[in-house]
């Protein structure tokens, strides 16, 4: 099944109805690592880049979404350890759509926000490479980050 196109981003109606209340809760009840970064990202810190919170692409609510560089950031706290799973099969679903997906630490957001930012920026600047590879990939914000900010 070819998912690589914006049909299947979309979300049915139906699916829609029951999804709302529980966007609308979260956008209204964010965790703390949440709140910091959408308070970065919604200002357009990013080279003008537009970015959604709790989006829905499919039948998955998203942390924040950026349309216009197909790019999916989460922030994973612990409950994610224990999901691993269910994120993997979450994470093949998104790629199959054309979506990238980075992924950071609760503590990453909280103690490096900067480097967050860095990070998800270059994503943003390789989406937008005339040579980039338009397949879907996985970023992964962990380890990179912490490198460089262990190296100042």
């Amino acid at each position: 099944m070819n998912y690589n196109d914006d049909s299947a981003r979309r979300t049915p109606p139906e699916l829609w109805a029951k999804l709302k209340p529980l966007v609308l809760e979260q956008r209204r009840e964010p965790t703390p690592e949440e709140d910091r970064l959408w308070q970065m990202l919604r200002r357009h810190n990013l080279g003008g880049a537009k970015f959604r919170r709790q989006h829905v692409i499919g039948p998955f609510i998203v942390d924040f979404y950026c349309a216009a560089a197909r790019l999916v950031v989460e922030v994973d706290g612990p409950i994610h350890d224990s999901q691993q799973e269910q994120d993997a099969l979450r994470q093949g679903f998104l790629e199959q759509t054309g979506c990238r997906v980075i992924r950071f630490t609760n503590e990453e957001v909280m103690t490096h926000v900067g480097n967050v930012m860095m990070r998800i920026r270059e994503t943003i600047e390789n989406s937008n490479q005339p040579d980039s590879n338009p397949s879907p990939r996985t970023e992964r914000g962990r380890g990179e980050v912490e490198q460089r900010s262990n190296s100042r």
